[in-house]
């Protein structure tokens, strides 16, 4: 396992957020974070790419205890696309993306051949070759999504974390934004809302409710009748698509009396 949470526990003052929360993301695998609004997930992403130091428990990156490594080497080594990533700066796409050097450059260290390399990879693999000299301000919020995912790849990170990088993107884009992650070849973990998404581009899912685990597993062991109903509190029918063989989740309307 590349990195491991180990019964980690966060609070805000006296108000527990996560509880004593374990999973591990498999080195080259996708790991979805599922659960209802409230249930920690945020938190828990902050936690495991050390932008905050648990309560309780730890957090380890191939073993070694990421308080032990400076911010540096974290950020060589792991990069975070938030779920409201901003650039008010009216600049071009790639020098969005080459902000993702940052890590890898000294104070005093000039532009290097290696920087310029792993930028222009970091652009064509994220699909933006053509936007490249694109200003910020004309680009759409998938673009967005994908130059700010190239700048995270600019890192040349080997684990990828990402908070809900399809919100308020159209069904197109979000499709297209997850087929790119899950083509990464790296350790992912994303935050998702959506349960069919989770389904069809996940390896395995963790779920969070009330800021504890509270199913684990592949998308078929995870996504149950009964698990949806408990935690997501709607009623479905999950069956096997005849498309890709993963979990489908048939949403059934709300009964007399229920809904809102």
């Amino acid at each position: 396992m590349s990195l491991v949470a180990e019964q980690v526990s966060w609070r805000i003052g006296q108000k527990p957020v996560l509880e004593r929360v374990s999973l591990a993301a498999e080195p080259g695998k996708v790991l979805g974070l599922l659960g209802p609004n409230g249930s920690g997930k945020t938190s828990l992403l902050r936690l495991l790419a050390g932008l905050r130091q648990p309560s309780d428990g730890r957090v380890s990156l191939e073993g070694r205890d990421i308080r032990s490594l400076g911010r540096r080497t974290l950020a060589q080594r792991i990069a975070f696309v938030e779920q409201h990533g901003a650039t008010n700066a009216d600049l071009r796409v790639i020098d969005v993306v080459k902000l993702g050097r940052f890590p890898h450059r000294s104070a005093f260290s000039g532009w290097t051949q290696a920087d310029e390399t792993a930028v222009g990879e970091a652009i064509a693999r994220a699909g933006m070759t053509d936007k490249r000299n694109d200003r910020w301000q004309t680009l759409s919020g998938g673009e967005r999504q994908r130059a700010h995912i190239a700048r995270a790849l600019a890192q040349t990170p080997r684990e990828l974390i990402l908070d809900e990088p399809t919100n308020h993107l159209d069904i197109h884009h979000q499709i297209s934004l997850l087929q790119l992650v899950s083509s990464l070849s790296l350790t992912c973990i994303i935050a998702l809302h959506d349960l069919n998404h989770a389904a069809m581009f996940c390896d395995r899912l963790v779920v969070l409710d009330g800021g504890r685990v509270v199913a684990a597993g592949t998308p078929e062991e995870t996504l149950t009748e009964t698990l949806l109903r408990e935690v997501f509190a709607v009623d479905a029918r999950v069956e096997a698509s005849p498309y890709h063989a993963r979990p489908h989740i048939h949403f059934l309307p709300f009964g007399p009396g229920r809904g809102g």
